[in-house]
């Protein structure tokens, strides 16, 4: 390891393909997983005279995603040409925004829970700041290649779809603020119902662009450009490797050629791809057959219209009118659904923070946030009620917890079948404790000695005598009242 201090500058370009009825420029099927060049038309297809129509949708939902990340929005842009050839793309070039982006500037806001969970302890995620946006701009996607053992096949099926190509600034400094960026950013696109943002399905992909140089230094080190990784933790692990790789490099006297190179999951390294290519290697130049675009004529106010509570204002409003912890809102907020699945279960109880902390707790434990729950959201309120109304105990509620995941029961019914109803009977609970007490006289002794967990001794034999079923309130108030009576 080098003795000089070495800094990473990191900045994400992420192609977020957006959801749309249709293409980007014809009216054929946006549709993942349809069989393969079925959904393709003489536009996307770029046969010869063809004329591409801008999708509407698109451009309001690329807006949006602009005011959600408080981008300034442009009033009018337009769509160029960029020049390149690739097997995947039929036209020889591909339909883009070159300098007259719809959307410039911005941030997206880290938060501690974005980053990874073996570094939410340190001091990155517990003071996260945010990360500024160069800008978003929208085009069209290639299509894909398919490489076989003796052939390739291409699927012209994703050739036009709408594609957003959000740009940061060089602001990100480590793996886990990427990391935490491409979390925070993903749940945002979700949020906002632009894109399912699925990196496993193509519909969120990102490149990264890194150099590093002495900590403290203000210029920039030579850059690469590492392409196309498709998982939050893929961009993590490429980072971690590319910057040591580059720091031994500089360290014992190298130095770092600007090339792109690409990301060897298995062998959990980079290699090079090609050297990069410059702007006016792509000789772009205005299409002609696209008008420029007003986003004042309708389209920004249609985008107001679509964007929607953000996870922070949410959690705010969580922790202000049902009373919870920044942690459980936090976790509920994180997820827009799970955020909704919550608020209707709040509806029916009494305490918004009982059934906070079973879909916290005890839900997530045995399930993904992200999968829709399958059980009624007013079976947590009826739980929360029961525990609230002092029918049965928290330990009961688990056990009602574990049946109701299992069998989709109404807890009541559930606890109903298990007899489980909490004993609250006063003159009852007054003869155990009275029985506990004198069957315990050394825990007597030591709890008036001032051992105050001496009393657990009685609440364990009543507990027992009661298959768990008294009222741990009242019978702790009893207990209480009868160990220090003529103390």
């Amino acid at each position: 390891m080098s003795a000089i201090p070495y800094e990473a500058v990191i900045g994400l370009e992420v192609h977020v393909q957006i959801k749309t009825a249709t293409k980007m420029f014809c009216g054929c099927r946006n549709e993942f997983g349809a069989e393969p060049n079925t959904n393709v038309c003489p536009v996307c297809l770029g046969y010869p005279g063809a004329l591409p129509t801008p999708n509407r949708e698109a451009i309001v939902k690329t807006i949006a995603t602009g005011l959600m990340l408080h981008c300034e929005i442009a009033k009018t842009c337009k769509f160029d040409r960029k020049n390149y050839f690739y097997p995947d793309m039929p036209k020889n070039y591909q339909i883009s925004q070159y300098d007259q982006p719809l959307c410039l500037g911005g941030r997206i806001d880290l938060y501690t829970l974005a980053f990874p969970k073996d570094a939410q302890k340190q001091e990155q995620a517990l003071n996260p700041r945010s990360v500024r946006l160069h800008r978003i701009h929208l085009e069209e996607d290639v299509a894909k290649s398919f490489h076989f053992e003796g052939y390739s096949g291409i699927d012209f099926n994703r050739a036009g779809t709408p594609l957003m190509e959000i740009v940061s600034e060089a602001d990100i400094r480590t793996p886990e603020e990427a990391f935490a960026y491409l979390t925070a950013l993903k749940q945002i696109l979700i949020y906002g119902n632009i894109s399912d943002a699925d990196m496993e399905k193509g519909q969120m992909r990102c490149d990264v662009n890194v150099s590093v140089r002495p900590a403290g230094a203000t210029t920039f080190g030579t850059k690469c450009e590492i392409k196309n990784l498709n998982s939050i933790s893929a961009v993590r692990r490429a980072l971690a490797y590319e910057i040591d790789r580059q720091i031994q490099i500089v360290s014992q006297g190298g130095t770092i050629r600007q090339e792109t190179r690409r990301w060897d999951d298995a062998r959990g390294q980079t290699y090079v791809m090609r050297t990069k290519e410059q702007a006016h290697d792509y000789r772009y130049f205005p299409d002609p057959d696209l008008m420029p675009i007003r986003t004042d004529d309708g389209l920004l106010k249609e985008a107001e219209s679509l964007v929607p509570e953000l996870p922070a204002a949410k959690k705010k409003r969580f922790q202000e009118r049902y009373g919870l912890s920044e942690y459980q809102a936090s976790v509920l907020a994180s997820e827009r659904s799970f955020a909704d699945y919550f608020e209707l279960a709040a509806q029916g109880a009494k305490q918004p923070s009982l059934v906070a902390n079973y879909l916290t707790n005890d839900y997530l434990a045995a399930h993904d946030i992200t999968e829709p729950v399958k059980i009624p959201a007013a079976h947590f309120a009826q739980l929360a009620n029961l525990v609230d109304s002092g029918k049965i105990n928290s330990k009961q509620a688990r056990e009602v917890l574990a049946a109701m995941f299992e069998s989709g029961e109404e807890p009541e019914k559930i606890v109903q079948a298990k007899g489980m109803t909490q004993m609250s009977d006063i003159a009852e609970l007054e003869r155990l404790c009275d029985e506990a007490i004198a069957a315990n006289p050394r825990s007597v002794a030591d709890f008036k000695a001032g051992k105050e967990a001496a009393i657990n001794a009685f609440k364990g034999y009543i507990m027992k005598a009661t298959k768990g079923k008294a009222h741990p309130q009242l019978m702790n108030e009893i207990l209480r009242r009868k160990l220090t009576e003529g103390k």
